[in-house]
């Protein structure tokens, strides 16, 4: 018998984005297939946003409730304001301003959007994501892409090619490797109509940064069932074990079983027992937002943690994201 030489890298799904890949990718898009892609927040599940049988693979791999709501990707502003039915000032402004990038706008939607795009809602949730692998899959297949978070649904998001792949294995054919995800975070999601701007989701794009464009954003709170937008639900983003988030992890006695998440330099925090992670000794949001996926998986997966620990991070820029996703993920 011939041995067999095939290696293991040759026999995952894995790819790095070559042309040769990107063309193979579009292929599958087209057969109705789902692709997993990088984009600067996390890796999505990709497949043919104008094709229910493709968005339905997505919830079928994903094991996602058909009532929470898909984003459809397009490569630039008019593309994807193409697919909306009316566009307000501000989701002009916005697009302008942070196009590509990691940016959601909810608005009414035209009848090409598929409602099991939009979980039957009336308005679609549409981005222009700016990584450059995002950017020549979109360009090459020619038209939007649904692209949720590559996890199972209700786990935590991946922000590289081997975390999609632990996380759904051959489910998904090809996996573009980009490399680590730059923000780290899912993009914010917005509401925009003729009444106040809401906020569906905090995220890569700071509120603060919002709100100096558009002026004053509301919060919507979050709900148990048919949402308005991915991300919205009370739980959501959760590891496999418990997780406690604190405002002050020097109140907490833990043992060497206790996996901690800390934020800055904390003092006293050389002495705590148990496997130490720190988002960013620096106190730097954004290096936190790009660890805390990266983080919160390795400590899920280290056999020797039975429980987390998450510090509450600064309610101010990428902090009020991160620790939205905390509170979710906290059971």
């Amino acid at each position: 018998m011939k041995p067999d030489t095939t290696t293991a890298a040759q026999a995952n799904n894995i790819a790095a984005p070559t042309g040769e890949a990107i063309s193979r990718a579009v292929a599958l898009l087209r057969e109705g297939q789902v692709v997993g892609l990088p984009t600067e927040t996390v890796y999505g599940l990709a497949g043919d946003g104008l094709n229910p049988a493709a968005l339905a693979r997505i919830f079928e791999v994903k094991q996602r409730p058909l009532f929470d709501p898909l984003i459809l990707h397009l490569p630039d502003a008019d593309s994807a304001f193409s697919l909306a039915e009316k566009i307000p000032v501000a989701a002009r402004e916005l697009a302008q301003r942070f196009w590509p990038g990691p940016l959601t706008l909810v608005l009414p939607k035209k009848e090409i959007v598929p409602d099991l795009a939009t979980s039957g809602l009336s308005e679609v949730a549409l981005r222009v994501p700016g990584h450059p692998v995002a950017q020549a899959l979109l360009r090459a297949f020619g038209g939007p892409l649904a692209a949720p978070s590559a996890n199972r649904f209700g786990r935590i998001s991946p922000t590289d090619a081997q975390a999609v792949r632990a996380e759904l294995g051959d489910a998904v054919p090809l996996i573009l490797d980009g490399g680590p995800c730059e923000v780290g975070l899912e993009s914010t999601v917005l509401l925009i109509s003729d009444r106040q701007p809401l906020l569906l989701r905090a995220g890569g794009i700071p509120l603060e940064e919002i709100e100096s464009l558009i002026g004053p954003v509301q919060h919507a709170t979050p709900v148990d069932d048919k949402p308005q937008a991915p991300g919205q639900l009370k739980h959501h983003y959760a590891p496999r074990k418990p997780l406690r988030l604190e405002w002050d992890l020097r109140d907490i006695e833990f043992g060497p079983d206790g996996g901690v998440i800390l934020f800055g330099d904390l003092s006293g925090a050389d002495s705590f027992p148990g496997v130490i992670e720190n988002l960013s000794r620096t106190g730097d949001l954004r290096e936190a937002a790009a660890n805390f996926f990266r983080v919160l998986r390795r400590l899920d997966d280290d056999p020797r943690v039975r429980i987390l620990y998450a510090m509450a991070l600064p309610e101010h820029g990428l902090g009020l994201a991160i620790n939205e996703r905390l509170e979710r993920a906290a059971h």
